[in-house]
């Protein structure tokens, strides 16, 4: 019998503000290195400039991603953002797996078929996608992404969290240099 594959159906009204979530591979918890989640932000920043999306919020937690984007002007489709972060951070992970002989590489490595595998860092399908149509919402939802790591325990604060735009919303006033991630936030 065929696995059946999930599928979503993104509502893409352009005036609207989108909540993504996606997942690492198995739900593991693969964003944990600090180097890898950089090269994450630097992927996010990329796919914003090149897909014309306007990053407002997000949260790194270590099995999964929260992006509180709004589309520009000629913006490309949700799932060709999503693809524009996804696959070539993928990429390069796999890269580096191999690079080092780390057994991970072998971990992420799945069977599609008979003599084909493939390397998965990210749950296979589009994730989840939610539209943001009002000011209420939007502030929930940046809320929720914030207080993600808290609810987990893994921080007693939201601006505790180094990999989340919490210490941007609601301490506006570091320095630019200050240690947070490479990520450019329309606040």
């Amino acid at each position: 019998m065929a696995k059946h594959r999930k599928t979503i159906k993104h509502f893409e009204d352009f005036s609207d503000i989108h909540e993504i979530t996606f997942s690492c591979h198995e739900r593991r918890p693969l964003l944990v290195n600090d180097s890898w989640n950089k090269l994450l932000a630097e992927h996010i920043k990329r796919a914003t400039v090149r897909h014309h999306y306007k990053l407002l919020a997000f949260v790194f937690m270590p099995e999964h991603v929260h992006l509180l984007v709004a589309p520009g002007v000629d913006s490309s489709s949700i799932s060709m953002f999503l693809s524009g972060i996804k696959r070539p951070f993928s990429y390069r992970i796999k890269q580096i797996l191999l690079e080092t002989g780390d057994p991970l590489f072998e971990k992420l490595t799945v069977q599609q078929r008979p003599g084909v595998s493939r390397f998965r860092f990210w749950l296979e399908g589009p994730g989840y996608d939610r539209n943001v149509t009002d000011q209420q919402t939007f502030e929930l939802m940046i809320n929720y992404i914030h207080e993600n790591p808290v609810k987990r325990g893994l921080c007693e604060r939201a601006i505790d969290w180094k990999w989340s735009s919490a210490r941007r919303y609601l301490l506006p006033e570091l320095p630019e240099d200050a240690d947070l991630p490479e990520l450019d936030l329309f606040l």
